[in-house]
């Protein structure tokens, strides 16, 4: 059986999220660089509405990025039902500043049918390490409308 959401984000490499039907992701902006089952990679231009007032990459922001994206990678295992955060652990690290862009890499490391556990990493051009997160996520009864 064909996954239908896998095949959907690989086809979509290079683009940005405008067609998401996430609102966060659509104002995020993001550039979808990767995709596999239980893992996607986008890339972020530091905008001056995702600052804070140092004009530095707002710590709300990057938690919103790393959330956004696990949520998407979800996607990529064509379940039927959507998952929704339970809980969300970020460690800020190092600061990205106006202007520069960061990659953001989400993984899934445990999915289980009613559980999934999953970790993102928010990183500067040059790689280094700038936050991490990690995040469960739940199976709620609210079926994901497949494609005809």
């Amino acid at each position: 059986m064909a996954n239908q959401a896998l095949e959907f984000f690989q086809a979509n490499i290079g683009q940005t999220f405008a067609q998401s039907p996430s609102p966060l992701s659509r104002w995020l902006g993001g550039t979808l660089l990767q995709a596999e089952e239980g893992m996607l990679e986008a890339s972020f231009v530091v905008r001056e509405e995702m600052t804070n007032p140092m004009g530095t990459l707002h710590g709300g922001t990057i938690s919103a990025i790393c959330d956004d994206l696990i949520g998407a990678t979800t996607f990529t295992l064509g379940r039927e039902y959507f998952y929704t955060s339970i809980n969300l652990n970020v460690d800020f690290l190092a600061s990205a500043r106006l202007g520069e862009t960061v990659i953001a890499k989400a993984t899934l490391v445990r999915a289980g049918q009613t559980i999934i556990h999953a970790d993102c990493t928010l990183r500067d051009a040059e790689g280094k390490l700038l936050a991490k997160a990690a995040s469960n996520l739940m199976r709620v009864n609210v079926p994901i409308k497949k494609a005809d």
